[in-house]
């Protein structure tokens, strides 16, 4: 019997795209006719931004127009301080006393001066959700998958391992129970860390260094993310042309000329694609360096467009491999 809801995290370094993949993610789940959560943690309200919806209360709701196949997504953006609250009155029963030290500014004071109690409090609350139940213990779970838009690679592993610090401090108690039971669930089958990148050295090596880290900490490792993959415009024809350097930049001017293209920009056409060709090779040693990780990686690419509701639904189907 399962522990609780599998659960999804994706990471990443800014820039990265690490909270659309997670939202395609969701929707590539949700696509299996299940309910999924997808979470935020970090407070920045980019899920709303994504899904172009008004910002996201402390509180489960569905978006709107993103469940296929018969699934549903709902979002939630997880408050520390909120959380601090609900966690005060389940496990102390300080309803009113809770929204008391609210006003005297305490919770302010836990959450901004010790950053763990709030990550503790983050994965508190994605810990809650995933183990809920629609109706008793031995009833189904309230999620099919929980999809959460983690903080970036360089602290991930700090943040995921945050309640293994707090279970050694606290030796008795709610506090010392909950820590050791959300570092049971975070090191389960059921989760696994999705480091999201693209082809460019800082983030490949911030990736492999974050694998290196969560393997240390005994953090199951998902798939990498490869993002925003720019195609080859080139033939091999014109790539083993450029590599000889066997092109005659008057014959490009004359054939410019026939499709009453200018003839002066040929020069510019064939520095161009030397440009890109070296891109494409500096991008292909980025990729050999994560295939050397030993790692299932997916690939995604670039969207000229932008992002928006089609481009997720795009981008979900290619990351069906990692829903199974």
């Amino acid at each position: 019997m399962a522990l609780s809801t599998p659960l999804h995290i994706v990471t990443g370094k800014g820039g990265t795209g690490k909270t659309t993949v997670a939202a395609a993610l969701a929707i590539a789940l949700s696509s299996q006719g299940g309910r999924v959560l997808l979470c935020e943690v970090e407070g920045r309200q980019q899920i709303a931004q994504l899904f172009d919806i008004a910002p996201l209360p402390y509180e489960e709701r569905p978006i709107a127009g993103t469940g296929r196949g018969g699934g549903e997504v709902y979002a939630l953006a997880v408050d520390a301080e909120a959380a601090l609250l609900e966690y005060l009155a389940m496990y102390y029963r300080l309803g009113r006393a809770g929204k008391a030290l609210d006003r005297f500014g305490v919770i302010d004071f836990a959450t901004t001066i010790a950053p763990g109690v709030r990550d503790v409090l983050l994965t508190g609350k994605v810990y809650e959700a995933a183990r809920r139940r629609t109706d008793g213990p031995d009833s189904d779970f309230v999620y099919d998958a929980i999809v959460v838009d983690a903080p970036p690679t360089g602290r991930i592993a700090r943040f995921l391992g945050v309640n293994d610090d707090v279970a050694g401090l606290a030796k008795v108690g709610p506090v010392k129970n909950q820590a050791t039971s959300i570092m049971t669930m975070l090191r389960s089958e059921q989760t696994r860390v999705h480091l999201v990148t693209v082809l460019e050295e800082m983030p490949v090596q911030e990736t492999v260094d974050g694998i290196e880290e969560l393997s240390a900490a005994s953090l199951p490792i998902g798939h990498i993310v490869v993002n925003m993959v720019r195609p080859s415009l080139l033939s091999e024809e014109s790539v083993e042309a450029l590599d000889s350097a066997d092109v005659d930049v008057d014959e490009v001017a004359v054939s410019l000329a026939r499709v009453s293209l200018p003839s002066a920009a040929a020069q510019d056409l064939l520095d161009e694609g030397s440009a890109h060709l070296e891109r494409q090779r500096l991008q292909d040693e980025q990729d050999s360096l994560l295939a050397a990780t030993g790692r299932d990686i997916v690939h995604l690419p670039r969207l000229a467009d932008g992002i928006d509701l089609g481009a997720l639904y795009d981008l979900a189907d290619d990351l069906e491999e990692m829903t199974r």
